[in-house]
């Protein structure tokens, strides 16, 4: 990427780091953006012998913001080996040219030392919050079918936006003009506005200048054009009706312009807006769907970094509100530039602030979920590449756009390509797991309980303690997977329960019950409900003891072996099913059956009644002729265990 028109390139403080006269006028030519120049005048100083960490970080940034990554590579990499305290920026720019080159090892080794040494820049905090992002890029990529346009130059062709059934975009091909002027930055002609028509099968032809009454003997781009196709916003360095406008330093920046229809259908009454500045670069114009909203990319004061994402309020007289930074969701210290707003308010906006394939990426965000995690999604290759790849439309109806890149293996500097898009974005699955502790046995919840989250394997990858509503949260975790809760407290005894994570976004719920192990007991106490004891079981029409009421039974015993004081009463009972006598005398047999097993057992006979109440004691209305369910029936059938004394 080589134009200073949609880099979006700033100029910055040269310090004076030599008496010789050429540095001087390399730093006055730097000031000015005139980089080309510069370059070789810095370079002439550095075979003389002349090379310091200024020199090099002058040079490397030249090639850097030029995008030719390979030779700012060399000049960083000189750099590192000059100095040993190199200003932590640097260790950035010289990841993202490695990585451009491909050096992905190296290119990890630098940025992890940038990230020691600015831990809590933005670029640093998405970083290491998203360690896995080439994973998700991964996922994201294959959605679009990509295809060079005829319409490119050897020279640059970038940016693109709809109007009718034209795209507007910006070149500094040759023109047939008798006197060429050239752009210092880039040694390029300074760039117009041309337009091509967009066929069925979304390539471009038959390209023209767009617009004499916008072209000027400065640089044009990025236009927007309202719904209407009456006005359009584009950017331009600063010049006006023959007047240039420079900063402090002398150099034109850029500035948005607004043009409209007139009655001869020529674009007309060209004015610049009136929250630019000479002092500072606005660019990049595009409208929100109800066109009341108007995103561009600056570098005025109070941006996070090179360049950032803007709105700013169009009132319906025309005039505008104030701009309005979109923070650091969007904005980092690095560049975020060439904004587009689709249809469906989806911005999409290039950075190399942000995770990416090298150089600028492009990405997207649902500004309706804006401040929604991982809202900020890189859209994957093949569109996004280890160069710079920006200036990204989209036709949301046809699925067809345009996007520019420098990628090898096209025609000229930069080149548009055309696409279409064959499936939706992925968004990463989030998927919250929290939950409550309760007392198994009377719903209470249990506050400072210890919840510990395992990983499928049984490693612990979590442990908290629930807060005063017995609640626990352990935050977002990995979607379709597989998780073990677990959950203690003194006096209680423990649960676990397997949970498994769905593969879409939401929140898991998990209710762990436990019960306490230091049960009170005293008069009247039915140890039976203790022990969750809800019948001894026989067989059928016998009041033998079989195995499986053994095990039952010594529960009780166990207490009344540890208690050897209590003394209980054995009850029994049954549903109303069979003759009342045939109940009485069957709850009898085995109440004085599960008497003798205890006394069989070592418990003194004084120390226990036995008594079968039938079913004259039903907990529900199942009484003769009453309808009723299996399950009532045998809530009827049950033992007791009452403690008399103690």
């Amino acid at each position: 990427m080589k134009n200073i028109i949609y880099t979006l390139i700033f100029s910055f403080t040269i310090g004076v780091f030599a008496q010789n006269s050429k540095i001087n006028i390399a730093d006055k030519q730097s000031q000015k953006l005139a980089y080309i120049d510069a370059i070789k005048t810095y370079e002439k100083i550095v075979k003389k012998g002349y090379v310091n960490t200024e020199i090099c970080e002058k040079i490397g940034d030249a090639y850097y913001y030029n995008a030719n990554y390979k030779i700012a590579a060399e000049w960083y990499q000189k750099l590192f080996s000059i100095s040993k305290k190199v200003n932590a920026e640097y260790y950035y720019r010289y990841a993202l040219t490695l990585k451009s080159s491909g050096q992905i090892e190296e290119s990890e080794k630098y940025m992890n030392q940038y990230l020691q040494l600015a831990p809590n820049q933005q670029r640093s905090i998405l970083l290491q919050s998203d360690k896995n992002y080439l994973d998700l890029i991964k996922l994201n990529s294959d959605r679009y079918d990509i295809q060079a346009l005829t319409i490119n130059s050897p020279n640059s062709d970038f940016g693109g936006s709809f109007y009718k059934d034209q795209l507007v975009f910006s070149s500094s091909r040759e023109s047939k003009q008798i006197f060429k002027r050239t752009h210092s930055w880039t040694g390029l002609p300074f760039t117009s506005l041309y337009s091509g028509v967009i066929n069925s099968d979304g390539l471009v032809s038959d390209p023209k200048k767009f617009a004499k009454n916008i072209d000027s003997k400065y640089n044009e781009s990025t236009p927007a054009f309202t719904k209407d196709g009456k006005t359009v916003y584009f950017t331009r360095n600063n010049y006006l009706k023959g007047k240039k406008g420079q900063n402090a330093e002398g150099t034109v920046l850029l500035k948005i312009y607004r043009a409209q229809i007139n009655q001869k259908q020529e674009w007309d009454n060209i004015t610049e807006l009136s929250f630019n500045s000479d002092n500072f670069q606005d660019a990049h114009p595009t409208l929100s769907p109800d066109e009341k909203t108007l995103y561009f990319a600056s570098d005025r004061p109070g941006s996070l970094g090179k360049s950032d994402i803007y709105k700013v309020e169009i009132k319906p007289n025309g005039t505008f509100g104030k701009p309005e930074n979109l923070g650091k969701v969007i904005n980092t210290e690095g560049r975020e530039t060439f904004p587009f707003i689709s249809e469906s308010n989806i911005l999409y906006f290039a950075s190399d602030g942000r995770p990416g394939l090298g150089g600028l990426d492009i990405f997207q965000v649902d500004l309706k979920n804006i401040n929604k995690k991982n809202s900020v999604l890189n859209i994957g290759s093949p569109i996004n590449s280890k160069i710079d790849d920006f200036s990204f439309c989209i036709n949301e109806t046809t699925k067809k756009g345009f996007f520019t890149s420098n990628r090898e293996g096209g025609s000229g500097n930069d080149d548009i390509y055309g696409f279409t898009q064959n499936k939706p974005i992925v968004y990463p699955c989030e998927q919250k797991l929290s939950g409550i502790v309760l007392d198994k046995n009377t719903n209470e919840i249990l506050p400072g309980s210890d919840v510990t989250l395992f990983s499928k394997d049984h490693q612990i990858i979590s442990t908290q303690i629930s807060n005063q509503n017995g609640e626990f949260n352990f935050g977002t975790i990995d979607c379709n997977n597989g998780f073990y809760v677990r959950a203690s407290k003194t006096d209680y005894s423990t649960d676990e329960k397997e949970i498994q994570i769905p593969n879409y976004s939401g929140e898991t719920k998990a209710t762990l019950a436990i019960e306490k192990t230091i049960i009170p007991i005293g008069p009247g106490t039915d140890l039976s409900k203790v022990f969750h004891i809800k019948e001894i079981y026989f067989d059928l029409d016998k009041y033998n003891i079989r195995k499986d009421a053994a095990i039952e039974l010594a529960k009780i015993l166990e207490v009344l072996l540890e208690y050897p004081t209590m003394k209980i009463a054995i009850n029994s009972h049954t549903d109303s099913r069979q003759t009342q006598t045939y109940n009485d005398k069957l709850s009898n047999n085995r109440a004085k059956s599960t008497r003798k097993w205890l006394i069989k057992n070592g418990i003194s006979a004084n120390r226990l009644t036995a008594r079968g109440y039938g079913e004259t004691k039903l907990v529900n209305n199942c009484s003769d002729g009453v309808d009723c369910s299996e399950e009532q029936h045998q809530a009827n059938r049950r033992s007791e265990f009452i403690v008399i004394s103690l």
